[in-house]
């Protein structure tokens, strides 16, 4: 028998998907890359079938999941499922952090590429466009962006924010405020259009702040400008500024919920263990990143289908940081 493609990739010390490539889609690996594995094959005589190359078996596929900060629970939620529908593929899941910066992104996925099979990129901070040029030929998924002719999984935060809206108006409501994320937050921009459309339904008035840090910090900054704006309810754009905005109200005074009632999204852990609890947003990314690695097993299975957008609700949970309009002005109360 001779020498295999298990062999070439041992002996040039890459993995067997990557040795695959070098002859079924050379132009995926990096210059250095493609050498080595040529000149192992070379060296051991090696030639790959007329037509087709040794299959590649399942422990070889090896799946990128790049988000924006692990350290927020909502996207170590959506790791810890994407790393258990790898495992249940016999995939190999690797991560990397953006870290919010859409350069490192573009280093990250640039960098990845030409070592994975297929990518997973949550929540990035680059245009639809320029993600699935960065990826190439490499199959992709994009999560909470929405692109013309790819796989995406939306969290549509439609459901969940109407019902937020209409539960503070039935508590008497009149003006919201809302702190923003990032400005190059696609969640952000998709849920700022929603909430400006729900308040007005309602004839509510409305107050949008200023973008913000997507932390805790983030949302402690923004609470002078929550309690400034007059507004006895705000909704944060996630839980993790939600909780800030609450510490930072009760750093001025303001009691949370008697004088000002507060809603997160994402319903982190967190959320709940929260004194008083607090209300949030349920969004399914832990289901994105099962689906996710569903979608891209296919895909590196070598299953045509057409590309198309799912669309994943949300909804409220209602906790102890939200109640009924204060009998009082909220500068009153502060008085």
């Amino acid at each position: 028998m001779g020498p295999t493609l298990t062999d070439v990739a041992k002996r040039a010390n890459v993995a067997l998907s990557t040795a695959s490539r070098a002859f079924s889609d050379p132009d995926r690996l990096g210059p250095d890359t493609l050498r080595k594995i040529l000149a192992a094959a070379q060296e051991l005589g090696y030639a790959p079938p007329a037509k087709a190359v040794e299959p590649v078996e399942p422990e070889s596929v090896t799946i990128a999941v790049v988000v924006p900060d692990i350290a927020n629970p909502v996207f170590s939620g959506f790791v810890k499922a994407a790393q258990g529908q790898g495992w249940h593929n016999r995939h190999t899941v690797m991560l990397a952090d953006s870290d919010f910066d859409p350069d490192r992104e573009r280093e990250v996925i640039r960098h990845l590429r030409t070592r994975v099979d297929g990518m997973a990129v949550c929540s990035s901070r680059l245009d639809a466009d320029e993600v699935l040029e960065l990826c190439g030929r490499v199959p992709a998924v994009l999560v909470n962006r929405e692109a013309a002719g790819a796989d995406c999984i939306v969290a549509d935060a439609t459901q969940g924010l109407r019902e937020t809206v209409d539960y503070l108006a039935a508590l008497g409501h009149r003006r919201i405020a809302y702190v923003q994320g990032s400005a190059r937050s696609w969640s952000n921009a998709h849920r700022v259009e929603i909430v400006q459309r729900l308040a007005a339904e309602h004839d509510l008035d409305l107050e949008l702040l200023d973008w913000q840090t997507e932390t805790v910090a983030g949302g402690t900054a923004a609470a002078a400008r929550v309690v400034a704006s007059g507004a006895s309810a705000v909704i944060a754009h996630n839980d993790l500024v939600a909780l800030g905005v609450m510490s930072g109200a009760e750093a001025l005074g303001v009691r949370v919920p008697e004088d000002l009632s507060v809603v997160g999204m994402d319903d982190i852990p967190f959320a709940a263990v929260a004194r008083p609890g607090l209300t949030s947003i349920a969004v399914p990314l832990a289901r994105a990143g099962t689906l996710a690695m569903e979608l891209l097993g296919r895909a590196v299975a070598g299953e045509r289908s057409t590309p198309r957008t799912q669309r994943l609700d949300t909804h409220l949970v209602v906790r102890g940081s939200t109640g009924p309009l204060a009998a009082r002005p909220l500068t009153e109360a502060k008085a």
